[in-house]
């Protein structure tokens, strides 16, 4: 026994109005994309983009790519290819990202002196709230970035 009949028949009656409802056309602005990144991007073609950033000279030659923003800004994806570096993060470091390393790799010094190596074929993420030496050779690396306030993309 049914005891809520009506709500079927509304229910039905809902559908049937959608079904007949003509389709509403999408501008091409409106239609948003997942934001690929080939074979040949990873292996670094993506570096070759008129937006991708460059910066410094020679061996000291940093690239970044930003493959995806969020709509609300406090998202974001892409690569970077960096050389020989290391820095002393004394501030929070201010964004959670996580690395996927596709070559070389980093070594990351806590402040309390604890070590992590991660080499390529390997992922670390690293709070927003960390402080420590950043220490590498060399990579190229897949980053995920969350920004809660949007401030690291500006």
């Amino acid at each position: 026994m049914n005891l809520f009949p009506s709500k079927k028949i509304a229910a039905i009656s809902l559908l049937a109005s959608l079904m007949a409802a003509p389709l509403q056309s999408v501008s091409a602005q409106d239609v948003v994309h997942p934001a690929e990144m080939s074979t040949a991007d990873i292996a670094g073609a993506i570096f070759d983009r008129p937006d991708t950033l460059v910066k410094g000279e020679g061996a000291d030659t940093v690239k970044d790519i930003t493959s995806l923003m969020s709509s609300d800004g406090r998202f974001a994806s892409g690569m970077y290819l960096a050389g020989k570096s290391r820095w002393v993060i004394e501030e929070p470091y201010g964004v959670d990202e996580f690395m996927y390393f596709l070559e070389g790799g980093v070594t990351l010094t806590s402040s309390d002196g604890s070590v992590t190596t991660i080499t390529a074929g390997e992922a670390v993420t690293i709070p927003k709230e960390w402080t420590g030496i950043w220490e590498t050779e060399g990579y190229k690396k897949i980053w995920v970035i969350y920004s809660d306030d949007g401030s690291a993309f500006e």
